[in-house]
């Protein structure tokens, strides 16, 4: 999976196409991302305590990998994600414009 923690990404498809965030999770396993802000679904929770009230939260769904698209950190565009060699590292590319993509902070 190309896209990782920390990437800025713009959705592609569904309800919340266009919207942009950062990715907050990723599973590659199930090659699913959680974005900050987007897909919020509804739960209801049932009370666990006396502090702790039920009620009805947001929170924030997966989507699949591929409806978001990393953005190029020179044009600010949708772009896809590619592997260059260098000396002795492997490092991600924007395939738009070449540059390389910096790896997230963690």
């Amino acid at each position: 999976m190309k896209i990782r923690k920390g990437d800025r990404v713009v959705v592609l498809a569904g309800k919340d196409r266009g919207r942009e965030g950062v990715v907050s999770e990723a599973y590659p396993a199930r090659n699913k991302v959680k974005v900050e802000g987007v897909n919020i679904a509804k739960r209801h929770t049932k009370p666990r305590s006396a502090d702790e009230p039920g009620g009805i939260i947001d929170k924030e769904m997966p989507l699949h990998v591929s409806n978001v698209a990393i953005i190029s950190p020179k044009d600010g565009k949708a772009t896809r994600v590619g592997y260059k060699i260098d000396g002795d590292k492997k490092v991600r590319v924007c395939k738009r414009t070449g540059v390389e993509i910096p790896e997230a902070s963690k």
